[in-house]
């Protein structure tokens, strides 16, 4: 066998086994926590790492990696950065996304969405809620 068709048997061996497999730009970013502590300087580290860790869960993030989330990612540009064909999915991830809200803040996400939500809008949210409810 030549070594070009074992070349050609490689690349679709490679493009087998990695279908499906997309890459994720959120996992080679930094930690985001300064500009979280920049846009939200009353809150506490521990306040924006459980509402990361909230959204990390909803997008099958390691719990490690939720500082790689910044405050101005739009909610449905993670997903569509996951999810990158042309066919929407089933929105799993938010439908999770919501659910984490109303069990951990009592957040319905569905009454306060917009398409152009960011993490930063939604975390001001519940930080509201919170002050609300403590008042």
């Amino acid at each position: 066998m030549s070594i070009v068709a074992i070349l050609i048997l490689l690349a679709l061996a490679w493009s087998v086994l990695s279908s499906g497999q997309v890459a994720n730009p959120f996992r080679t970013r930094t930690s985001q926590r300064r500009l979280w502590r920049r846009a939200f300087p009353r809150a506490s580290q521990r306040q924006i790492r459980e509402f990361l860790a909230v959204c990390a869960e909803a997008f099958a993030f390691r719990d490690t990696e939720k500082l790689k989330f910044r405050p101005d990612d739009q909610l449905l540009g993670i997903y569509k950065t996951l999810h990158p064909s042309k066919w929407m999915s089933d929105a799993a991830e938010i439908r999770k996304l919501a659910s984490g809200l109303r069990a951990r803040y009592g957040v319905a996400l569905e009454e306060i969405w917009d398409e152009h939500m960011t993490l930063g809008a939604l975390f001001a949210h519940v930080q509201g809620r919170k002050e609300a409810a403590g008042k």
